[in-house]
């Protein structure tokens, strides 16, 4: 079961960070639109899973996926909103699983063609990489809407250059805790800390700087932890 909960979970990652387009992400109050979203979703649980015969997985992660899909499309966007909704989508797939279980279906290790670790851990990668920028950019839009005169202070810079570097940044740690050298981090929030010396003169700035830093690098070594564990479950013993 948790086996199955797993890749079931990163083939969520793969839909809903990679392969969503932001045309879809943004329009899903469109029919056709999250009937896309969905399709995309059923098919990537399927292939991930690599079962054949498990037909029925595709309609049970499309309509569990749907719901609640559906009742975030009429939410109002916030931080607390994108947590809520990823949680609900892990329970729902926690529950598929235990359906699956119910059923007596088990996977079939001989059946993978790609090694499930690989998979655990490229979702991991998109979820620390896009995931945690969703999530980033929807603290960063909170902040900017209770401070209007922020923008003023932070003054003009790159068109999406701080997402790219955050990108950059939980990139770098994915790779230090993946091959073992977690201590890197640390030269890395030194570098970022001399860079952003002189904007953090300013109270607002580095304190808007500080809370988006501490987000994504605590979850970018959370989802880098957790992606390097959950391949043991899969390791031949």
């Amino acid at each position: 079961m948790v086996e199955v909960w797993i890749l079931l979970l990163a083939a969520h990652v793969f839909g809903d960070f990679l392969l969503q387009p932001d045309g879809v992400a943004k329009n899903k109050r469109k029919i056709g639109r999250l009937a896309l979203h969905l399709a995309i979703h059923g098919a990537i649980a399927y292939l991930v899973l690599q079962q054949r015969g498990w037909w029925l997985i595709i309609p049970c992660v499309m309509l569990a996926h749907g719901i609640i899909d559906f009742v975030k499309a009429r939410l109002p966007a916030s931080p607390t909103a994108f947590a809520a909704d990823q949680a609900a989508h892990l329970l729902s797939l926690l529950g598929i699983a235990w359906l699956a279980n119910h059923e007596g279906l088990g996977l079939d290790h001989e059946a993978f063609i790609l090694p499930p670790a690989w998979i655990i851990l490229g979702a991991g990668f998109c979820a620390c990489v896009w995931g945690v920028g969703y999530f980033i950019a929807s603290i960063a839009n909170q902040i900017h809407a209770k401070n209007p005169d922020l923008e003023k202070a932070i003054g003009q810079g790159l068109a999406n250059g701080g997402a790219s570097i955050g990108k950059l940044e939980r990139t770098l740690i994915f790779i230090l805790i993946v091959i073992g050298q977690p201590a890197g981090i640390g030269f890395l929030v030194a570098t970022k800390s001399i860079l952003r010396f002189e904007e953090a003169k300013k109270q607002s700035v580095a304190e808007y700087i500080l809370i988006g830093t501490l987000w994504s690098f605590s979850l970018a070594i959370a989802i880098s932890t957790a992606s390097l564990a959950l391949t043991n479950r899969f390791q031949t013993p």
